[in-house]
């Protein structure tokens, strides 16, 4: 078997209504749409995102960059390929666009591998379960009142959803409590909740916020501080008895590691297209293991799925129902699990005729 075509197509698609967190304001997600051809008429698709298309074009074109990396050899050397484009990369840097590309290609590959083998990817990396614990991440945002999403979470809850997530970070820490509070008081106890800062506090502030929610007893504290203040994640996490959450913004096992080194979070948070596609997703999901550390998939639902299936230590995926409209298929959820697909490869297909709508 060998890549014969690389196809791209850019789309964006419109959220229902702009939403905002600390540090986004969102009315769209642009997605660049791969598809890997092959001579045995096994397609492998990925996608790669930004927020409201912001230089998508970009990202498209380095996907394109890498053509001669992957046309005329067989998927299967996915492996191969992503070492090839890893050691290419070296001149222009081993995190952004770079390494996002890197991901929608092994991603794709993989694809191909699962399709060719007639097996989901979860039962190849090595299965541990065929569902996976969610929380709803739609709703419940910043410039949304405190009315509004205590009204969400009750919906949540409806639709069986055993956990949520409520965005804070608004630099009035009282405001802030208070967001919480209302949530927790109308969902009850037993549901799990998280707190979303995205990175808009200095440690002191998130320091002090982690203690006044305390008594709300949450799943997780997440991105309290700056990405790139790791000393600072280290001193909320030593500082304040909830679990701190962190890792979506960092690039491959090599970010993660530094990362487990100063004990930045408790539970790290991988992003499909930032850490460097299933190849090095795994990787990271293994160091963390060694370190007696949890994982979380960031956005990339339907994609995080596989990965869900046979790391062990991942403790839940984030349902994020942005980009559904994409494919054929759709999530299952029972009991506030979503059920891992058996279909081959990553489970899920571009739905062209509905994305025909949204194409740049």
């Amino acid at each position: 078997m060998i890549i014969t075509e690389i196809k791209t197509e850019t789309v964006e698609l419109p959220l229902e209504a702009p939403i905002a967190t600390a540090i986004h304001n969102v009315e769209s997600i642009g997605c660049v749409l791969l598809t890997l051809k092959t001579d045995e008429g096994i397609d492998g698709e990925a996608y790669v995102y930004t927020i409201n298309a912001a230089r998508i074009r970009a990202f498209e074109e380095m996907i394109k960059g890498f053509s001669h990396q992957l046309l005329n050899r067989d998927p299967h050397y996915v492996g191969a390929i992503w070492h090839c484009i890893w050691d290419e990369i070296n001149p222009t840097g081993h995190k952004g666009v770079t390494v996002s590309a890197m991901s929608a290609i092994d991603v794709a590959c993989w694809d191909i591998v699962g399709k060719a083998a007639d097996k989901p990817l979860h039962h190849i990396f090595g299965a541990c379960r065929d569902s996976i614990k969610t929380y709803a991440s739609g709703g419940l945002w910043l410039s949304e009142d405190i009315e509004t999403i205590v009204e969400e979470a009750k919906e949540y809850v409806a639709m069986g959803f055993r956990g949520m997530k409520v965005r804070v970070g608004s630099g009035n820490i009282k405001y802030d409590v208070a967001r919480v509070a209302a949530v927790r008081e109308a969902v009850g106890p037993d549901i799990e909740l998280m707190a979303d800062v995205n990175q808009a506090l200095r440690p002191k502030q998130a320091i002090r916020l982690g203690d006044e929610l305390e008594e709300y007893h949450l799943l997780w504290l997440e991105e309290p501080v700056a990405a790139h203040d790791l000393e600072g994640h280290a001193k909320v996490t030593a500082s304040i008895v909830t679990p701190v959450a962190s890792g979506e913004t960092e690039y491959t096992r090599f970010g993660m590691q530094q990362m487990i080194n100063v004990e930045a979070c408790d539970v790290l948070m991988p992003d499909l297209q930032r850490i460097g596609g299933y190849s090095e997703m795994l990787k990271v999901a293994h160091i963390a293991s060694a370190h007696n550390i949890k994982i979380s998939t960031h956005v990339f639902t339907e994609h995080s799925l596989c990965i869900a299936g046979a790391a062990y230590n991942c403790i839940s995926v984030e349902h994020m129902p942005w980009l559904g409209v994409m494919f054929n298929e759709s999530m299952e959820m029972r009991d506030g699990e979503i059920i891992i697909p058996q279909r081959p490869g990553t489970g899920f297909t571009f739905n062209w005729d509905a994305l025909d709508e949204f194409i740049i």
